[in-house]
């Protein structure tokens, strides 16, 4: 790993297969991240929409899932608006962790682009913001 990866775990009371949900499902990834245009499926493109500031539709975060093995891991490119079309990737691994499931994110690709610091903060910074709702969510359902 180098030294431009963001690498996040986290801990749920839940099992893999209800994280699993919450990043694959289009209305479940919806609250939590961005509402997604689709299912994620294996080979398949998706987008995370937002809203612009005049209200309208606009994509937040888009790519295409490379891997999926459910409920353990998930890999897909990824790119948000500042990167300016650049893909990254991001890998999920869902790993049992006594009673419940252990998530853990690695965002890379940045080297290769030649990502800002930044960029890096801003988006390490923004994925803590997403999981705080991700821990909230997963403990409702």
């Amino acid at each position: 790993m180098d030294s431009q990866t963001i690498t996040k775990t986290l801990f749920f009371n839940a099992s893999r297969e209800v994280v699993w949900a919450f990043l694959t499902d289009k209305d479940k990834l919806g609250t939590w991240f961005h509402p997604a245009d689709r299912n994620l499926r294996e080979g398949q493109d998706y987008a995370l929409m937002g809203k612009a500031d005049d209200g309208s539709p606009k994509k937040m975060c888009w790519g295409t899932v490379i891997q999926m093995e459910p409920p353990s891991k998930l890999v897909q490119s990824f790119t948000v608006g500042p990167l300016s079309g650049a893909m990254t990737t991001v890998t999920w691994n869902l790993e049992q962790a006594g009673d419940g499931t252990r998530l853990t994110l690695e965002h890379s690709g940045f080297a290769e682009i030649a990502a800002p610091f930044g960029l890096l903060m801003a988006l390490d910074k923004g994925w803590d913001a997403h999981f705080a709702s991700l821990r909230t969510r997963v403990s409702e359902a």
